[in-house]
């Protein structure tokens, strides 16, 4: 696709003309291409979405949204095109530009206390900034999303379908232990989430992906806020759970700590925090069902076998070490 990122490029003004360097997916699973782009004026981003991944309106509205935070140096800027557009169309795709985060999503090689807190802050300012762009009330979407995901794979159990793996599959040794783990834990799920199903809570725009391979740092501070393709109306306790998971796992001490850090710029109640923690726990289980789903009822293929082995060695370690603790605030919470 390297002649559609030359032919896209050029819709843009001059000054973001350059040889855009090829990333691929650059780590992830979506079916994104992304492409370097180094000009005088800095480093951009060119990205192609997956074809049919959103569509035009979502993706403008994930525009207006970051446009809103325009303020924040941690998150990109989208830049228009000649016509003022921010999305163009080619090769089937949709294609963004934006500029380039500093940093490395590199947490796990330095977990320090201030890095966790400029991580929780920034998530807490970028919500307080969508509050104001659109709001409702409704059951979590993220809850709805889990249930479900749960129903699709029980559904699919009771066919007497199960994954099944050969002595040359890749991902036998992870995906055996990760079944027998979601057979322990599946039972979890409703009852974690029955309580939440008829509940109205505010909803507003959310990033709904706060992954830790999408927060980068300098340091102990967060330069970059990456990677927006999830975004949709939802409870805010869907990215604190989300990004505190994928952070510091089952860490109650380090979830104390964020969640303190998140609630010196924006509230969050003792039973936003249940909520949280219920989100976090069944989304550990039911992610481990869509790997062995995608992999061997789909049948999908990856271009990257080993990422897809470390995700279900860590989906696998974090089920197996989830603790019961948070499943209730502690003590003190107010």
């Amino acid at each position: 696709m390297i002649l559609s990122a030359h032919t896209v490029l050029k819709q843009y003004p001059a000054w973001t003309h350059g040889d855009p360097r090829p990333l691929g997916n650059h780590g992830g699973f979506s079916g994104a291409q992304l492409w370097r782009i180094d000009t005088a004026a800095g480093a951009l981003c060119l990205k192609a979405w997956p074809a049919g991944a959103r569509s035009l309106d979502d993706l403008r509205w994930i525009h207006q949204l970051l446009m809103r935070g325009n303020g924040f140096a941690w998150l990109p800027r989208v830049l228009a095109t000649r016509q003022a557009e921010t999305l163009v169309r080619a090769q089937d795709r949709l294609w963004e530009l934006t500029t380039w985060m500093p940093g490395l999503a590199d947490f796990e090689r330095s977990p320090t206390t201030a890095r966790l807190e400029s991580a929780c802050l920034a998530l807490a300012q970028l919500h307080v900034q969508w509050a104001g762009a659109e709001s409702d009330v409704g059951t979590c979407p993220g809850v709805l999303r889990r249930w479900q995901s749960w129903r699709h794979w029980t559904d699919l159990a009771r066919t007497g379908w199960r994954p099944q793996w050969g002595t040359v599959d890749a991902y036998a040794a992870m995906a055996e232990p990760l079944l027998h783990a979601i057979q322990r834990h599946l039972d979890e799920v409703p009852q974690l989430l029955t309580p939440w199903l008829n509940v109205p809570m505010p909803l507003q725009p959310c990033v709904c992906d706060p992954w830790r391979d999408h927060v980068l740092f300098t340091g102990d501070a967060v330069t970059g806020l990456i990677d927006f393709g999830s975004v949709k109306m939802d409870h805010v306790a869907v990215d604190l759970a989300r990004l505190l998971g994928s952070l510091i796992g089952d860490d109650v001490a380090g979830w104390r700590i964020g969640i303190a850090a998140y609630r010196s710029v924006r509230p969050f109640s003792e039973a936003e925090w249940r909520l949280a923690s219920d989100l976090d726990r069944t989304g550990t289980i039911l992610a481990a069902t869509h790997w062995l789903r995608w992999l061997y009822h789909e049948r999908r293929r990856y271009d990257q076998p080993d990422a897809v082995i470390g995700r279900l060695q860590c989906l696998l370690t974090r089920i197996r070490l989830m603790s019961k603790a948070l499943a209730q605030p502690s003590p003190g919470f107010a």
